[in-house]
């Protein structure tokens, strides 16, 4: 990347003062209203479905379990299937904020003022890059957590006044409830933010960034789905062979245990009290159980705090790489000067009259 060079101009204006946070709102208001219409819709929807869907679900579920067997049933389904409808929109629309955000941080708040030459301006006249990068990701940064964490901490409420009573409601190891009722949703949002700065100077286009900044979050998602049942001891149960497999959570691996204590795969026969002929295939294997490697619901806020701290690690280094980055393509040049004003000619002598 050809480096620019910046001149060292004045990076007050005339009044003596530096642009700072209320320059950026003016500069993104719309962005700042959407962001704000957006958490306020789904905060109240939130509410909703936390007190009166919630209840009204549960007092159809009710109904439908004092219901008579050979009888027919008279109970509110549509409570219920509105509660599972709103829950399924309102977890969707948490799970994409972070996608969201990277794609409006890479393209508007980054990219497009990079292509379209309204940093490089800025950089010449009122502002240094390294203060219009700081300024640019710490605003956004703390609108973005403060939105997030609210909705976040709005689902958790909503998801506990139904858990355990009503019967359709998602279990906490739900992938995506997994993530909206804690932290790491917050921590995705933070990588959109810091994922949109690095891919716009980067870059420095508004739809290549927009792609790059999609890209980080999901490649985080995806990273997050495969580590984050490691990022906490999980505990190992043995059953016999005749019991199965025990243990109800987050699953981390499971197999057969042999007489030395290896663990190895299962063939997939099943329990011996199901299938008495599967004792003879577990007797070739030398098996004596099975064992079930899981998190039960007490691991829940550890995988949950670590993991969110490995992804915040991953923010923090986008934004370093970010800031590394900009000062090397907009330092100045060794022995690069501001161009002066050309001299005026000096006017010709008039010529002597004789």
């Amino acid at each position: 990347m050809t480096a620019l060079a910046v001149s060292p101009a004045a990076s007050k204006d005339s009044a003596g003062r530096r642009p700072g946070p209320r320059w950026l709102l003016r500069l993104h208001w719309p962005a700042l209203y959407a962001w704000t219409g957006l958490v306020v819709v789904l905060a109240a929807v939130l509410g909703w479905l936390w007190g009166p869907l919630t209840d009204s679900a549960v007092e159809a579920w009710r109904q439908y379990r004092t219901c008579p067997d050979l009888l027919p049933c008279q109970y509110d389904q549509d409570a219920i299937v509105r509660y599972k409808s709103v829950y399924m929109y309102t977890t969707g629309a948490l799970t994409a904020l972070p996608f969201l955000v990277a794609a409006w941080a890479g393209a508007s708040l980054f990219g497009r003022e990079l292509e379209h030459g309204t940093a490089q301006l800025a950089w010449t006249q009122n502002v240094s890059p390294t203060r219009w990068l700081a300024t640019k990701l710490a605003v956004p940064t703390v609108l973005v957590a403060a939105g997030t964490g609210l909705l976040v901490a709005l689902h958790h409420l909503m998801w506990s006044a139904g858990d355990g009573r009503i019967d359709t409601a998602k279990t906490w190891t739900d992938e995506l409830t997994l993530h909206t009722n804690g932290t790491t949703t917050v921590a995705f949002a933070l990588i959109g933010v810091a994922g949109g700065a690095f891919a716009g100077v980067l870059l420095r286009r508004t739809l290549p960034a927009l792609m790059l900044a999609f890209g980080l979050v999901a490649a985080a998602r995806v990273l997050t789905y495969l580590v984050m049942p490691s990022m906490w001891p999980a505990v190992t149960r043995v059953t016999s062979l005749a019991e199965g497999y025990r243990g109800s959570g987050l699953k981390v691996d499971s197999g057969l245990v042999t007489a030395t204590g290896a663990h190895i795969a299962d063939p997939g026969c099943g329990p011996t009290s199901a299938v008495p002929d599967c004792a003879e295939v577990y007797a070739r294997l030398d098996a004596t159980g099975f064992y079930t490697r899981y998190h039960p619901e007490s691991h829940y806020w550890p995988l949950q705090a670590t993991t969110t701290a490995a992804l915040l690690a991953v923010a923090a280094a986008l934004t370093v790489a970010t800031f590394v980055m900009l000062r090397r393509t907009t330092a100045t040049r060794p022995g690069a000067t501001r161009p002066s004003a050309p001299e005026s000619a000096p006017e010709s002598a008039p010529e002597s009259v004789v």
